[in-house]
């Protein structure tokens, strides 16, 4: 057993799903030109008062109760006072004392242990720009487009203990922001990112250690492979007889190693204190009832009734119910051909693998549900062999067409005339003397290669099962 036990508790900021900023009527829209979506509110400008986004608290509030969190009635809007070139302000607009939800909790389960993962808190704050730095310039620039956009940041408790765990609790957390349509979880765009806290301390031992920030971490992956360098890094501090600095680490995905930013500041540092310029944020009852009413079906509910329902495998379940997209889609194909398990099987295979030769996602595909649920139908109907389903796969998704009308058109129906594939096994056995009296003498195995060469005269288009039966009788 390890000497020492890791302590990690992530931050998550989701970026909400609205049109406009959350101060301000700016536009929220990625990709802009530098600076396009800027006005004298998100650029900081003297004299200018922040008006809430009203979707902002009712997208924090529905991620809280799908969190099972407490929903205050009454929340305030604090500074956060710090100085970097992309805070135009001198301050973030966060939440500190009383944030919109508090003491919920996320389960997950690795390795088949389930564990819960407590969630200190829910705030709403309002996103800082970029700092872009040109080395070929020598110098750094400021990009406002990202200032003052909307975020919820989720703060968990430190009760994660390995980076297996973390990754679990994050990719749980995306799922489920993303079901409830509050976030786009896109991670490439900042959607979606977290800051993890990591320490260690010797195993039995209840107080925590010093924890080191780790920033920088866009990727599933790379929230495991920086936890995992950390935990490392900690541990040989200790065995070296140093202490562990509490800091902030900035984590380089090229080298796969955490690196020293700055020291960690302290809450008090930021000097919180409320808003002067905004109102406590006031919610009805009726409106939380109204919320309430409004939650999706979330990604735990959904992959227990998809296992009940059409009788999935838990590898089946996780799969196609971490995203929503994925869930949707399966749910689409299989009311179209009423074969849950086949869906899921070409999915899991030749759909997945589309996805990731292309690097989209299932909804950005020319292909739609129905198409996949025809597939498994003409195959089951014995139209096409499951070999020609896979080989014209990736033009289905490419091309968005009806797989029964494509495989009449390109000639590739399967052949089903007993006498023409009893004319191809004829010739096949006529030509291979030698292999029939080995497959007789015992080498049974040999009838793979009958069926290759009976596959070759009808250019792959004979019923499987009628060649297999036929060659059987024939062979004896």
């Amino acid at each position: 057993m390890p000497r020492y036990e890791p302590v990690i508790g992530l931050e998550v900021h989701a970026q909400l799903r609205t049109q406009s900023k959350i101060f301000c009527g700016c536009s929220t829209r990625f990709g802009a030109d530098p600076n396009e979506n800027v006005c004298a509110v998100c650029s900081g400008m003297p004299g200018v008062l922040p008006v809430l986004n009203a979707k902002a608290p009712e997208f924090a509030a529905k991620a809280g109760m799908a969190l099972g969190c407490r929903i205050n009635p009454d929340s305030v809007f604090a500074r956060k006072n710090y100085f970097y070139p992309d805070l135009p302000k001198g301050y973030q607009i966060s939440q500190f004392e009383t944030p919109i939800c508090e003491h919920g909790r996320l389960d997950i389960t690795v390795n088949g242990q389930t564990r819960r993962i407590g969630i200190t808190r829910i705030h709403m704050e309002d996103d800082a720009g970029k700092n872009i730095h040109s080395a070929g310039d020598n110098a750094s620039y400021v990009d406002l487009n990202r200032s003052g956009v909307p975020l919820i940041e989720i703060v968990s408790d430190p009760d994660m203990r390995s980076a297996e765990e973390a990754v679990a609790y994050l990719k749980a957390l995306h799922a489920i922001v993303v079901y409830l349509g509050i976030c786009d979880g896109n991670m490439e765009e900042g959607s979606f990112r977290c800051d993890a806290n990591v320490s260690i301390r010797p195993r039995g031992q209840q107080e925590f250690g010093t924890r080191a920030e780790l920033k920088n971490l866009n990727s599933f992956r790379n929230v495991q492979r920086a936890i995992e360098y950390e935990i490392a890094r900690q541990q040989d501090v200790l065995e070296d007889g140093d202490a562990v600095v509490q800091e902030t680490r900035l984590y380089d995905a090229v080298k796969n190693v955490t690196v020293s930013m700055r020291g960690k500041e302290e809450a008090h540092d930021y000097r919180y204190f409320p808003d002067p310029d905004l109102m406590p944020v006031r919610i009805a009852e009726a409106d939380l009832a109204r919320w309430r009413a409004d939650l999706p079906e979330l990604p735990q509910a959904r992959r227990a009734r998809l296992m009940e329902q059409h009788g999935l495998s838990d590898q089946d379940a996780d799969v196609l119910t971490a995203d929503k997209a994925l869930a949707d889609f399966f749910e689409a194909a299989t009311a179209a051909c009423g074969q849950p398990k086949k869906v899921a099987n070409l999915m899991q295979g030749a759909l997945l693998r589309e996805l990731n030769q292309r690097a989209v996602t299932v909804d950005a595909i020319a292909m739609r549900p129905e198409a996949l649920g025809e597939l498994v139908r003409i195959v089951e109907a014995g139209l096409i062999s499951a070999k020609i389903a896979n080989d014209i796969f990736g033009e289905l998704v490419e091309t968005g067409a009806m797989p029964e009308a494509f495989v009449k058109e390109r000639g590739l129906v399967q052949i089903s005339d007993t006498s023409a594939i009893e004319t191809a096994v004829d010739e096949a056995i006529a030509e291979n003397p030698a292999e029939v009296e080995a497959y007789k003498g015992g080498k049974t195995k040999l009838i793979s290669f009958f069926m290759g060469q009976i596959m070759r005269k009808t250019k792959g288009k004979a019923n499987p099962a009628l060649v297999t039966e036929l060659l059987q009788k024939k062979l004896g």
